[in-house]
């Protein structure tokens, strides 16, 4: 049994979405494991879920992380 309970503190103004309970809270009150943030704002920390998808959906349709080669670029040579 720890001597210690390491817990972390967050700083004021500092908000998080938590994945567990699905609301927002300041400071971080759960595990890491279970959160998404830090944020600046309230608002942000609201739409953590909304940003996530966007920026899986960016990812997803960018073509820089796709296995497949660019169109005229042989992948296995190296460049000059």
């Amino acid at each position: 049994m720890p001597l210690f309970k390491r817990r972390t503190v967050g700083k004021p103004g500092e908000w998080f979405y938590c994945l567990e309970h699905r609301k927002v809270e300041e400071g971080p009150d759960c595990p890491a494991k279970d959160r998404m943030g830090p944020y600046a704002s309230r608002h942000d920390a609201t739409r953590a879920m909304e940003t996530a998808r966007d920026r899986n959906a960016d990812w997803e349709n960018d073509p820089r992380w796709h296995d497949a080669p660019a169109e005229g670029r042989d992948d296995d040579r190296p460049d000059d």
